[in-house]
């Protein structure tokens, strides 16, 4: 595979990642996900990110290089927006291989090469917003913190002279691309693939820090920014402004902007009890959901994830959008059933606040799973219709308290 140019002196160097199971060692990557680096050619010589010993990536990478003349030797500055090793992890290799070549990070990124990277001696540059590298030919770097974006030591770098911003995981997806890598070249239905994509990646990477989202991108009001060149996903070159808005929105999902018209119900259940009391609250839901549409109103709609059966990644993108959201769980040993309470911890850790809520389900000898769901919701700031529990198989005035507890649910989410 060659390089992609992206203008007369800047290409994109791509590699595939196929066959790993997991990105950060947790979360699945079944479509894969790409690795990007970019070169910027003047009289001197830039590499904008590098990427770890991952598959074959410095094979494709350095089949790439070669594509347009260059090898590891010949570049002189290393410039690194973030240090997380999927962006580093062949720091240490190409120090040896080139070690006059510059690394140019913040104070935090240079601090995390040499002791985090463990890149060894040599040439290092600690940069701040509104500094410059000037490459020659009339074409000059500028540098822009974007600090927890989503490590404390980010930045990005922008192309005045062509207008591309090289934001590294800021505007970032998962999924491979295969021999291409332009928002151009995909149809409008794979978009809606990718579009998915990136919201998963999202809500499992980066929405921990929405705050700190909205204000990197409020930093580049009045920029021109004609590329948006990310280290995973898609490079956007013809709208540029897509990729943003997709941001912007994602941002606003923790951060009291508008989620999406939609009731996510998670459960999970143990020989079938819960479940029956789902299905009680999917028909409120529903029906209530018939009687809004034929008022003219806009009906939540509605996703069901049985737990732990579906992915958390996938739980995570779909709960994370949802402005309405139902934990079914049963009581286990006088606690929360552990998928659930294992769904929480990574709901708190994401900050997947200001949802309006249900909490369902049945109980065996005792309960318990009330009182520990309570004490873990607090931070979450959820407005929550009162749990609603029972023992052991619902009877018909459990399912229809559930089937108006659901309807009330889809009230207050189409109220929103």
């Amino acid at each position: 595979m060659n390089a992609k140019k992206i203008n007369e002196y800047t290409y994109a160097l791509h590699a595939d990642i196929t066959d790993a199971p997991y990105f950060e060692g947790i979360w699945t990557i079944p479509h894969g996900v790409t690795l990007n680096s970019y070169i910027v050619q003047g009289e001197k010589t830039a590499v904008i990110d590098l990427y770890r010993e991952w598959e074959t990536a410095p094979e494709q990478m350095n089949e790439q290089l070669a594509s347009i003349g260059l090898s590891v030797q010949k570049i002189d500055y290393v410039i690194l927006n973030h240090l997380e090793p999927d962006h580093t992890g062949f720091l240490q290799s190409f120090h040896k291989l080139n070690p006059s070549a510059e690394i140019i990070s913040t104070a935090k990124g240079v601090a995390l090469a040499q002791n985090f990277c463990k890149a060894g001696e040599g040439a290092y540059r600690c940069v701040k917003t509104g500094d410059t590298l000037d490459l020659g030919k009339g074409i000059v770097l500028k540098f822009v913190e974007t600090p927890n974006v989503h490590w404390p030591e980010t930045m990005m770098t922008y192309d005045e002279k062509a207008g591309v911003l090289f934001s590294c995981d800021a505007f970032g997806s998962y999924g491979a691309t295969g021999d291409r890598i332009f928002d151009d070249e995909f149809t409008a239905e794979e978009h809606k693939f990718y579009e998915r994509e990136s919201l998963r990646y999202y809500a499992n990477i980066v929405a921990s820090f929405s705050s700190f989202v909205k204000a990197a991108i409020t930093k580049l009001d009045g920029v021109a920014v004609n590329v948006i060149a990310p280290s995973h996903g898609l490079v956007w070159r013809k709208n540029p402004s897509e990729i943003i808005s997709r941001y912007v929105k994602y941002a606003g999902y923790n951060t009291g902007g508008k989620m999406e018209n939609k009731i996510c119900i998670i459960y999970g259940s143990m020989y079938g009890n819960t479940k029956k009391g789902v299905d009680a609250v999917v028909e409120g839901i529903t029906g209530r959901a018939k009687e809004l549409a034929a008022a003219g109103k806009i009906a939540p709609r509605v996703v069901t994830l049985e737990i732990p059966a579906t992915d958390i990644s996938v739980v995570l993108e779909e709960a994370y959008e949802s402005a309405g959201i139902v934990m079914a769980m049963p009581t286990y040993e006088y606690k929360m059933f552990p998928p659930a309470a294992y769904m929480l911890n990574l709901f708190t850790r994401k900050h997947f606040t200001g949802k309006k809520a249900l909490r369902i389900g049945s109980w065996g000898w005792v309960g318990g799973a009330k009182k520990e769901y309570d004490e873990a919701v607090q931070p979450l700031k959820w407005d929550e219709i009162e749990s609603f529990e029972w023992q052991g198989v619902p009877s018909v005035q459990d399912e229809e308290e559930l089937k108006r507890r659901g309807a009330a649910l889809a009230d207050a989410v189409a109220a929103l």
